[in-house]
């Protein structure tokens, strides 16, 4: 199973906002530093922002800061935002394909359990 770069982009973004909580950051600080293109992290903010895992402020001084404390946000539900339901597997987040519970949907369903709860017990404050 593989993340995009989605995922990764946005979790870099997202721990970058965190290090420096709860000051703002401008797309163009969190550009130079990680190595992203503006476009693309205006894209990923946007949702984001939807999401409300972060907040923007407007004008000379705006920038962007995290919704919450990085001790309250973890990895996971960044990318679950960015990329939709973790799972291995269509059969585990939608309907089987064999509509009869095939006998290998067990191990998808486990794997899928346990990369959620790694993500999520990874802690936004742990990444900084």
């Amino acid at each position: 199973m593989r993340f995009s770069t989605r995922a990764e982009y946005g979790l870099r973004a997202i721990v970058s906002l965190a290090k420096d909580y709860p000051s703002q950051k401008s797309l163009k600080e969190i550009s130079r530093q990680e190595k992203i293109s503006v476009k693309y992290l205006e894209r990923l903010f946007v949702v984001l922002k939807k999401a409300k895992l972060i907040i923007s402020a407007k004008g000379k001084y705006g920038g962007y800061t995290l919704a919450k404390n990085p001790k309250m946000m973890n990895a996971g539900e960044v990318i679950e935002i960015l990329e939709g339901t973790i799972a291995p597997m269509k059969c585990v987040e939608t309907k089987c394909y064999a509509h009869c519970g095939c006998a290998s949907k067990l191990v998808w369903m486990k794997l899928g359990a346990q990369i959620r709860k790694t993500l999520y017990a990874i802690k936004l404050s742990d990444l900084i």
